[in-house]
């Protein structure tokens, strides 16, 4: 059964960089055909997708962070990462990752890890 595991600070302070890690068991990253993908929920908001990894290693990220985004992957230990460079509060959120299927559905999901920007 496939499952997925985020692990991150929780705290941040801004202008810093955020990074998470999702790890995954159950297959591969590496040979596994799905889209590993970031996505954050700020509380009362709605998810707003960040980015995603394909399993040959390309990446594709949100128009409006991607100046700022950068996802990659530890294929030997089956981890795939998120870094999200100079936050600000407004980038407080709960980040989950997600496998995402071709035809566009979510068929897995890590549990979510809340992140806080704050001095």
């Amino acid at each position: 059964q496939a499952q997925l595991r985020e692990s991150g600070p929780g705290l941040v302070k801004p202008s810093q960089t955020l990074s998470l890690t999702c790890a995954y068991s159950g297959g591969s990253i590496e040979t596994d055909f799905y889209y590993w993908s970031w996505i954050r929920q700020p509380q009362g908001k709605g998810l707003e997708w960040i980015g995603y990894m394909l399993y040959d290693g390309s990446t594709y990220y949100s128009p409006s962070l991607k100046s700022r985004t950068s996802i990659s992957r530890d294929a030997s230990i089956n981890q795939f990462s998120l870094q999200l460079s100079s936050v600000t509060p407004e980038h407080t959120a709960v980040y989950s990752c997600a496998r995402r299927t071709d035809w566009g559905a979510y068929n897995s999901w890590g549990q979510g890890t809340q992140i806080t920007v704050s001095s």
